[in-house]
Parts: C-alpha cells; sequence; structure tokens
C-alpha cells in the first residue's frame, strides 16, 4: 500500500498567557499521537501551528501589563516553543501570524474575494468609547447579561451562563478599562464574508465527508447551514492586525 499524504492543522493559541494542561490535553497530545501514528505507519505528514499573534485577546492582555502588544506576543510565542519543546509535541512547523508570509497570504485571500464578488460592506452597529475616541471590540466591554442577568458579562460570552453575546445589547455597558466610561452605539461599515454564496458547496462537502463524523454532528452542520448563513465581518476596527489591503481602509 502506497504512503498516504496526512494534513494535521492543530488549534492556533492566542499568544496572551501560558499554556496550561487543558491546552495540552484538549488540542496538542491527540494531535500528537495522530500525526506519531501516521509517521510509524510510513505516511508523509505534515503537522502544523502557530501562536495566533492578533486578535483582541493580544491588545487587552498589552493594555492589562503596560507593554505593546507586540512585546506580549513574543514574549509567550517563546514560552509556547519551549513549552511545546519540553512535552515533546512533533510539530514539522510551529509558526506564527505576525510573519511577512502570514500577512501576505491573507493580504492575497481578501483581495481574491474581493475580485470575486464574494465580499460586500455593510454598516454594523458597535460601542463607541467617547473618552478613547475609538470603537471598542466585545472583549473590552463588559455589562449585565440580557439572559441572566449576570453583571460582568463579556462582550462576547457571558461566563454565568455560558451564552454568547452581542455586545450591543448587554445593560449598562461600559469599557473594562474604565467602567465610568459610558459607551454609545455607532455604525461602523466593514467587509463581510458572503457566507451564503458557498451553501451549495458546503453542503456538498458535508454530504460526501459525513462518515468521518458522528451522525449527530453531521446533522446539525448540515442543519445549520441549510437553515441559512449569514455574512461574517472580515475587517474590525484596531489597530493590531493585518492591513486591509485597499486606498481609504488605512485605519
Amino acid at each position: 500500500m502506497s504512503a498516504e499524504y496526512i494534513h494535521v492543522s492543530v488549534a492556533w493559541p492566542y499568544a496572551n498567557g501560558d499554556l496550561h494542561i487543558g491546552h495540552l490535553a484538549g488540542a496538542y497530545l491527540p494531535a500528537d499521537i495522530f500525526a506519531r501514528y501516521h509517521r510509524l505507519r510510513g505516511n508523509h505528514v505534515l503537522m502544523v501551528s502557530g501562536s495566533d499573534s492578533h486578535g483582541t485577546p493580544i491588545t487587552v492582555e498589552a493594555d492589562k501589563s503596560g507593554l505593546s502588544p507586540r512585546e506580549v506576543f513574543e514574549h509567550y510565542h517563546e514560552r509556547f516553543l519551549q513549552t511545546q519543546r519540553k512535552v515533546g509535541i512533533s510539530y514539522d512547523l510551529f509558526t506564527h501570524t505576525d510573519t511577512e508570509n502570514h500577512h501576505q497570504v491573507a493580504r492575497d485571500i481578501f483581495t481574491l474575494l474581493l475580485q470575486r464578488g464574494f465580499l460586500y460592506k455593510e454598516r454594523q452597529t458597535l460601542l463607541y468609547s467617547e473618552s478613547e475616541k475609538r470603537f471598542l471590540p466585545d472583549r473590552y466591554v463588559e455589562g449585565v447579561c440580557y439572559i441572566c442577568k449576570y453583571p460582568q458579562a463579556r462582550g462576547d460570552q457571558c461566563d454565568n451562563c455560558g451564552n454568547l453575546m452581542d455586545a450591543i445589547q448587554l445593560i449598562d455597558p461600559h469599557s473594562r478599562n474604565n467602567p465610568a466610561d459610558k459607551l454609545i452605539k455607532r455604525d461602523s461599515e466593514h467587509y463581510f464574508l458572503d457566507l451564503a454564496a458557498f451553501t451549495e458547496q458546503i453542503l456538498e462537502y458535508l454530504a460526501e465527508h459525513e462518515h468521518h463524523w458522528r451522525p449527530n454532528v453531521s446533522t446539525f452542520s448540515q442543519n445549520f447551514v441549510k437553515d441559512g448563513l449569514r455574512g461574517r465581518a472580515i475587517t474590525r476596527d484596531i489597530d493590531w492586525g493585518i492591513r486591509v489591503p485597499l486606498e481609504g481602509w488605512e485605519d
């Protein structure tokens, strides 16, 4: 039997804090066992992952520690490398999202999607801090949960009831950095990925590969798609990330 080519894509941890046993047990050891098994069988294995260098978890930690986002991510990326070397996770490549290659690939994907008509612009209502003169990402927002009334729900999730949150629906929303800063609602224009345009292709893929998953997982996924996919914003009002490759979108 000829050797197979096996690609193992492992979850990318946010570089905003040290790895813990939950990371290792939940994502990295199972992937490593799978990769080692296929190497022993003589298959060609490529196991890759890296540090997620961008996103609000890094900027939240940077604000808390008084460091720049780059200093935070570089510090924890090095810690990730040390930890996984000591544990013995057998990556073929462990990189990060702030490489020149990653920036270029992300911009190329954005440009190609735009050229092929799979991106559209839409205004969305977000929370704006007048004292900081910026839109606040969900993780910078806290308030009262509109489902269970927990007083310290985050803008993206309530840790009490576990529900995902819509930040603008929070009761008495305020900045987690400055609780006295009352936030106001403002519109901001963003690019959205037209997920609904891929409905048929996704359903075909799920049907073709349904034997790879448990029946309840396959059924849930297919029903989720059939219920109607909504567009997903792929740009943000944040200055730590990959620049949108369009004139007028420098901010």
